[in-house]
């Protein structure tokens, strides 16, 4: 006999512990030691249980980590200890049993919310070398949840798309994590639109805007001066620009990167398309380094996870920030929440 499927506010999230190396545990355990002033919504981590005894030992923490056998028990214990997942072995081929066991914890806890065992996902943070053994076109963390959202959706399509969030800024960076001379190759109106079209959805069904304003930064200085110093402008952000616009996506650009960040330019617009990494984070991160949040747009299931990487020279030492974590785990259970109630209204 199977039990009733359980209501989304009910479903805890499911996060990843990322490196057992970085600052992940760190960050993870001092969130659970603020979750009744903050009122945060129940998690369970997919990672070594160990590590994280050790993790609270080291850094002083009177923190209990009960081992779960599956997330539905997480919000049995949550209140009195963190709960954990040891996920099975992952990939044979890893390069390391520790990066077979990052990729297990991130196979399993996709699965939950691909399932509708968990509200949402929110990730620890990884070094890319984790994922070497993964095939995949663009290796990295966000390509490797939109690789596993395909394979919990019978081979549906997918394309990941990385917002950062804080209170002041909405920015998506087009290209990512590839080198700057490679950007110009990697754009394409084609891509730029989708990317258009991906973020204005997400600003209506996830963010609650109803007529969201997007403004596109340009790619060469000073907007390519019609050409003089850069054409990408003319023949590929512009026609990008155009086609969602006639879509009924209000759009403008290509803006001038330099003069879309301040106070009042900000108040135009709901978020900024970026045509690469640091054109997009570097803004974010003056702002909100401590607050921001990575938001991955275009999946079937929400996923944050923190602005920033594995702090290898920050482990154990207690000056790992859990800021920007805590803001992705409030973000994430928002975001889930929302769209738990959007299917409610829909009956779907």
């Amino acid at each position: 006999m199977t039990s009733a499927p359980r209501e989304a506010g009910s479903l805890p999230l499911a996060v990843t512990m990322g490196d057992p190396a970085g600052i992940g545990p760190d960050i993870i355990l001092a969130s659970w030691s603020v979750r009744k002033q903050r009122a945060l919504h129940p998690f369970a981590v997919y990672g070594n249980p160990k590590v994280l005894r050790e993790r609270a030992r080291a850094l002083g923490l009177q923190a209990a980590v009960a081992e779960i056998k599956g997330i539905e028990e997480a919000g049995q214990v949550f209140a009195d200890a963190l709960p954990v997942c040891l996920p099975a072995a992952g990939l044979a081929h890893a390069k390391s049993s520790e990066d077979a066991a990052i990729i297990a914890a991130i196979e399993a806890a996709t699965a939950a919310v691909a399932g509708a065992e968990a509200l949402a996902l929110v990730t620890g943070p990884i070094a890319k070398r984790s994922l070497q053994a993964v095939r995949l076109e663009y290796p990295g963390h966000t390509a490797f949840l939109g690789h596993l959202a395909s394979k919990h959706s019978h081979g549906r399509r997918f394309r990941p798309v990385m917002m950062m969030v804080a209170e002041e800024l909405k920015v998506v960076p087009a290209t990512v994590h590839i080198p700057l001379a490679a950007v110009s190759a990697a754009l394409s109106t084609a891509m730029l639109a989708e990317t258009l079209r991906i973020t204005a959805a997400a600003l209506v069904e996830d963010f609650g805007i109803g007529k969201p304003r997007l403004a596109v930064a340009r790619l060469n200085p000073h907007a390519g001066e019609g050409g003089l110093i850069g054409s990408e402008e003319v023949t590929i952000i512009a026609p990008a620009i155009a086609e969602v616009a006639l879509a009924g996506v209000c759009v403008s650009g290509p803006h001038s990167a330099d003069t879309l960040f301040h106070a009042e330019a900000r108040n135009a617009h709901d978020a900024v398309v970026a045509m690469y990494h640091d054109q997009a984070l570097i803004p974010l991160k003056t702002l909100a380094f401590d607050r921001g949040v990575n938001v991955t747009l275009g999946l079937p299931f929400v996923r944050t996870s923190p602005d920033h990487g594995t702090g290898f020279a920050l482990a154990g030492t207690g000056k790992a920030r859990p800021g920007s974590f805590i803001a992705a785990l409030e973000l994430a259970a928002g975001l889930g929440l929302r769209r738990a109630a959007a299917r409610r209204a829909s009956g779907t």
